[in-house]
């Protein structure tokens, strides 16, 4: 029998907090182009998500501290000469932004991979000039709008992604299902200002799904 339920994300409820939610992601964007780190008011904005994220509470904590540590170790061995942003989803670590040199590619990297507890890096930086404050701006407003994208998507999970742009490029990190990872890629190109998407999923089975939906998709 079809499930005729609304799912949480198309309750009234979460409708009427999606401006919240929305507005919430985006605030934090902006802190970060302005030099801030807001890891401080971000976890307390995200204490009562916790347990609607795929990632068990201490894999979270883990993803925390890997980009903490891998952006102390970006501030100290290179400094401002690149933009570089680290972002931890499950122990995967991706990088992202600008380097002016090849070698400073490969330092940030090996600095990467030396942080405790990160299994794996994906390297996605550009060799070039900083971005500007208007292109970074500009990636704030695509990301907002990939985030809308997926939260008014029907058959998805907030919770289950998480967005990163750099330059146009939509980088979309989870734990997802073969299914949702294919209808996210079309949600997400379909997004406008997206040049391109990028995958950085982990994609798990329907029942490893059916095993962690009831905390994890609780919320959206």
């Amino acid at each position: 029998m079809k499930n005729t339920l609304p799912t949480p994300s198309h309750t009234p409820l979460f409708a009427a907090l999606r401006p919240l939610v929305l507005g919430t992601a985006l605030l934090g964007s902006v802190l970060s182009l302005s030099g801030c780190f807001p890891l401080a008011a971000g976890g307390a904005l995200m204490t009562g998500f916790v347990a609607a994220d795929r990632r068990s509470s201490g894999t979270q904590l883990e993803d925390q501290n890997i980009e903490l540590k891998a952006a102390n170790q970006m501030r100290i061995n290179i400094g401002e000469r690149a933009h570089i942003n680290i972002t931890s989803y499950n122990r995967q670590a991706l990088m992202t932004g600008e380097v002016p040199t090849a070698q400073d590619k490969a330092l940030a990297e090996q600095m990467v991979k030396g942080v405790d507890n990160v299994n794996s890096v994906l390297n996605e930086l550009a060799v070039m000039g900083n971005s500007s404050f208007t292109e970074r701006s500009n990636d704030t407003i695509t990301s907002g709008r990939v985030k809308a994208a997926i939260f008014d998507a029907k058959d998805l999970s907030t919770n289950a992604f998480k967005i990163v742009t750099e330059r146009g490029v939509v980088y979309v990190m989870g734990r997802v299902t073969a299914r949702e990872a294919k209808r996210v890629t079309d949600v997400v190109t379909a997004t406008p200002s997206v040049k391109k998407v990028v995958r950085v999923l982990e994609v798990i089975t329907e029942e490893e799904l059916a095993r962690i939906a009831p905390a994890a998709d609780t919320k959206k």
